[in-house]
């Protein structure tokens, strides 16, 4: 999806026509705003201009991505869902122009310093939205990965269940499935007619997923989950008038409209979907790419720049494999170590109880070790939970949810409990550090409680490069923390650093360099500890999510040149908290915009010492 929601670091795929009477008010409410704000106001300073157009456009994005105050933990407008429609997504891409047009026009050098670095933040991001226009990603809403079949039950475990009017919220949204589904059907339609589909092979579990969906009976549907546990507070009456009328909606609209798209997809979607694997194959394919690599790493490096640092770092970390291997007494080759760590039943747990009770040791051991890094500590609280069992076998080994202060939701590190023999405990410390503390949930939840920052940089989780470069870079803190103790963890954060330089490589040399996803699975076998099927899970997500994985590495590398510089210019005076309470004091932000940040900070301890 594209339009203005995008300045939140948003793809939310979703849809429907609203039939609510009072939105065409509302949008033309903000409009007269806009038309209000469009030029220089007599007595207003630029600045203010500014702050009250990126206010603006912050109920602009609430009105036309309802989604985005689910997950931020506000209330307004959450009976309704995004219009997808065709109509409604031109409608939003003609209202990023117009609101880039505006911003452009804004006089740069009347703003404060500060103001000056939200605008140029603003305006990226804006410029990045309208840059992406030509391409088709509206046009393949569904993958293995993300769509209407996960998408909307994940949706709508995030809402609030405490009150009558929040179940109403969620039969609105309820009422609004068959739509949504219908919409969807318009976008694969389309998709088919352009020539722009994710590869035939990535898709083999998605109708399985559609119908995990909608099992016959409707307790049974992840879809229904909000209704299995009700609050105490709502009278026993009416709990049961709201889960009739949530049911009688599953059975009557939902589960037909889901079984239809499982027809369509099955019968007509799939058999027409492309064999290549290569982005370059895609409509614009070669410069869609190229716009990808660019917008998730924030840097101007090429393709073939990158598939070289990641060759580079599969060489570096081998070395320090082979030692590690040496080190468990292991005297053969690593693909033999490879095999050994990959079937030894000492490795693996019983159920997936077992695995998740392991999971949150973990960070239990991890959470008071953050004192000695960090500064400054988040307030929002996380979880350990499984991921859905409706998603669980195309999903990933692990994702991170964030959590909601204001909305009162926990973060969540999803762990995959699917499949116990291809979850190995040796790399569960680096995945957890990674995941939870000190990765994403401290790196977001703190983004999210700075107060002082605008919106797009609370909320602003589009900077994939500093997201995930911080997330792989907090593994490398295991040792800091009292972890990675055995030759076998140790091991294991390796092979997680080995991933994602393996990520550069394969994701390159699949979109940019003829590589097949064949080579692509045996690149990835010979050179990571990792099991086979997690192996091909995540050579089928860089498939369908080209250039997202270059993010991890290209990221981790510029945090860790920044640290060891500032370590060189200090000396003794570096301060590890204060270092790493830089990094994230500000929020995401673009790897060069983190650079100056960082060498100012440098500066700023040189003078004061």
């Amino acid at each position: 999806m594209k339009g203005l929601c995008r300045c939140a670091g948003l793809i939310l795929a979703l849809a429907i026509t609203p039939a609510w009477a009072d939105y065409a008010a509302e949008r033309q409410a903000l409009l007269d705003r806009e038309t209000a704000l469009a030029a220089p106001v007599a007595g207003m300073s630029e600045a203010d201009r500014f702050n009250a157009l990126t206010e603006l456009y912050f109920d602009w994005t609430m009105l036309e991505s309802p989604e985005f105050g689910t997950y931020i933990g506000i209330a307004k407008y959450q009976d309704r869902w995004t219009d997808n429609s065709r109509l409604a997504e031109r409608r939003r891409e003609a209202d990023s122009r117009r609101a880039l047009s505006i911003i452009e026009g804004i006089d740069r050098d009347g703003l404060s310093d500060a103001d000056r670095f939200n605008y140029d933040l603003f305006l990226a991001s804006l410029r990045q939205d309208v840059e992406g226009q030509r391409f088709f990603s509206d046009e393949m809403p569904i993958s293995q990965l993300s769509g209407i079949h996960q998408d909307l039950a994940q949706f709508l475990a995030l809402m609030p269940t405490r009150n009558v009017a929040d179940y109403r919220n969620i039969l609105a949204r309820l009422e609004g499935v068959e739509t949504l589904i219908s919409n969807t059907l318009i976008w694969l339609q389309r998709g088919l007619e352009v020539g722009a589909t994710p590869p035939r092979v990535t898709l083999r579990e998605v109708p399985q997923q559609i119908l995990n969906q909608i099992p016959e009976k409707p307790a049974d549907s992840p879809l229904m989950a909000p209704f299995q546990r009700m609050p105490e507070g709502i009278a026993a009456d009416q709990q049961a008038l709201l889960k009739q009328r949530a049911e009688a909606l599953y059975s009557g609209e939902i589960r037909p409209a889901f079984l239809r798209l499982h027809e369509f997809f099955t019968e007509v979607y799939l058999p027409r979907t492309r064999e290549d694997i290569a982005m370059s194959s895609l409509p614009d394919g070669e410069a869609w790419y190229a716009y990808n690599v660019k917008a998730r790493t924030t840097t101007d490096l090429r393709p073939r720049q990158i598939h070289e640092i990641g060759l580079s770092e599969v060489r570096r970390i081998r070395k320090a494999m082979i030692a590690v291997a040496r080190e468990a007494g292991h005297d053969g080759d690593l693909a033999s170590f490879f095999e050994f760590l990959r079937s030894d039943p000492q490795f693996y747990f019983d159920s997936p109880d077992a695995l998740l009770r392991a999971y949150r040791d973990i960070a239990k051991r991890a959470d008071p070790e953050l004192v000695k890094l960090f500064g400054h500590l988040p307030r929002t609280p996380y979880g350990v939970v499984p991921v859905p069992a409706y998603a669980e076998k195309s999903q990933t080994t692990a994702y991170y949810q964030p959590g909601s202060l204001e909305g009162g939701r926990p973060g969540n590190f999803f762990a995959n409990t699917y499949a116990l023999d291809t979850r190995p405990s040796w790399e569960m410390e680096a995945l957890t550090l990674h995941e939870a503390v000190p990765g994403h949930h401290l790196q977001i939840a703190i983004q999210q409680e700075l107060g002082e920052l605008p919106w797009y940089r609370r909320y602003g989780w589009g900077y994939t490069a500093f997201v995930e470069g911080w997330g792989l870079y907090a593994e490398s803190l295991g040792e800091d923390m009292g972890f990675y103790a055995d030759p076998y963890s140790k091991f294991g954060a390796l092979t997680y650093e080995m991933w994602r330089a393996v990520r550069l490589v394969v994701d390159t040399g699949m979109h940019a360099l003829g590589w097949s996803r064949e080579q692509a699975i045996e690149f990835f076998m010979d050179n990571a500890g990792k099991t086979e099927h997690d192996i091909i899970v995540e050579v089928d997500r860089y498939i369908v999510w080209p250039g997202q994985a270059l993010a991890y590495k290209i990221g981790q590398l510029r945090i860790q040149a920044l640290r060891d510089e500032a370590e060189a210019a200090l000396g003794e005076a570096f301060d590890i908290r204060a270092f790493h309470d830089t990094v994230l004091g500000a929020g995401a932000m673009p790897l060069d915009l983190l650079e100056a940040r960082v060498r100012n900070w440098v500066e700023e301890q040189q003078a004061g010492s």
